[in-house]
């Protein structure tokens, strides 16, 4: 049941309004003033807060900059007789969710209170996704590897220099372009990621740089790129070593002078992009063999962080193993379960060639097909059943 705190001077309104909430199968508290509101708001979670703004002692206004200082996701609804335009413009301003002149309107009331909590659901949900989002995203890991990685995404991720990475594929190459952004003061705007590899090398220069209307059989309408797209953020250009010569000449052309011009268009439009690129093969023998520019190569490798294989940090197969066994067993809804020792050595064992990825999917089998605990037996017969 939503609770619904009603500071206000007047009895009479306060018990008005709780008869009608409570109506409503709200749960209401009242407060006299301003100051026993903001110790209610202190010691109790209320999804929302019906204010009045004149009050004796501390107005509503003040209220209300207490409230936003304490917390900023309640929808607080100013309600007055003695308000006008200005008085509510500065109440919206300072954080109000919405303005109500006295005497109330039942209906007005009733809708803004829905609408708040509306509000106030949808900042609960945004919450539990941007954690569970950021926890698939962790970094784990103890090794010096891990840690070196670590130390240089703290160093790096202040400023603008573009970053190449390198490492196998699943070994978290996307992990480390995803830190990068969000210890960047660029986490308020987009991670725009692309997958070069993933894209037909006749379509990879409209996925880049957009397109105007007509300029090619499918173009029915004008469509931004992905550096329009990451304006202000970063763009994770994922799999460059697959990228087409004539991209490359394109993307080079963007980095050099940030700005580029979409597929049948003549205007050139600036763009304010980090450049994060990952790649699983070995630049240097592809420039070698002719298949990758060495311009672009060092335009990219400003910074160079190579991600090491799993094999390489097995030490740190303890810590990822409890990490995916609490992960999945909370996606999949399944009480949790745990690893023997002797389960982990043999996990340490294994010739991990699909890094991260491969380990996670191995955790996952384990958790669907074995008991609460999970033994070294489980794992010789469960992690290499294709190999027997």
């Amino acid at each position: 049941m939503a609770k619904i705190l009603i500071i206000d001077d007047e009895k009479s309104i306060r018990k008005t309004l709780r008869e009608i909430l409570e109506y409503e199968k709200y749960q209401v508290d009242e407060a006299p003033d301003g100051a026993e509101g903001i110790a209610m708001v202190q010691k109790e979670k209320y999804d929302i807060v019906l204010c009045d703004i004149k009050m004796p002692k501390m107005d509503g206004i003040e209220v209300l900059d207490k409230i936003m200082q304490l917390s900023a996701d309640i929808p607080v609804v100013m309600i007055s007789g003695h308000g006008n335009i200005e008085t509510a413009v500065e109440a919206v301003k300072k954080g109000a969710f919405d303005f109500i002149a006295k005497p109330l309107d039942l209906n007005r009331l009733l809708v803004t209170i829905r609408n708040a909590m509306d509000k106030s659901t949808l900042v609960t949900e945004t919450k539990v996704l941007k954690k569970k989002v950021s926890k698939t995203f962790d970094m784990v890991g103890e090794s010096k590897a891990i840690q070196q990685i670590q130390e240089m995404i703290e160093r790096v991720a202040p400023t603008d220099a573009r970053v190449l990475v390198t490492g196998g594929n699943g070994s978290g190459k996307e992990l480390v372009a995803r830190w990068l952004h969000e210890k960047s003061n660029r986490a308020n705007a987009p991670l725009i990621e692309v997958n070069c590899a993933a894209i037909p090398s006749e379509l990879i220069e409209s996925e880049l740089f957009g397109h105007e209307k007509g300029a090619f059989t499918s173009a029915i309408s004008q469509r931004k790129g992905k550096f329009e797209q990451a304006e202000g953020g970063t763009l994770f250009m994922d799999e460059i070593g697959d990228m087409s010569l004539s991209a490359q000449a394109k993307v080079l052309r963007a980095l050099q002078e940030n700005k580029i011009t979409r597929v049948g268009g003549e205007k050139e439009i600036k763009v304010n992009v980090r450049v994060v690129a990952a790649t699983n093969k070995d630049l240097q023998k592809e420039i070698a063999a002719g298949n990758f520019r060495e311009d672009l190569y060092h335009r990219l490798s400003v910074i160079l962080i190579h991600v090491p294989s799993l094999n390489e940090r097995k030490e740190d197969i303890p810590l990822l193993a409890e990490h995916f066994l609490k992960m999945i067993c909370e996606d999949h809804g399944m009480p949790s379960k745990s690893f023997t020792k002797d389960a982990i050595k043999e996990l340490q064992k294994i010739n991990w060639t699909g890094n991260i990825r491969e380990f996670r999917n191995v955790v996952e089998r384990l958790i669907i097909l074995c008991d609460k605990t999970i033994t070294d037996k489980d794992v010789i017969a469960y992690a290499r059943p294709l190999k027997g």
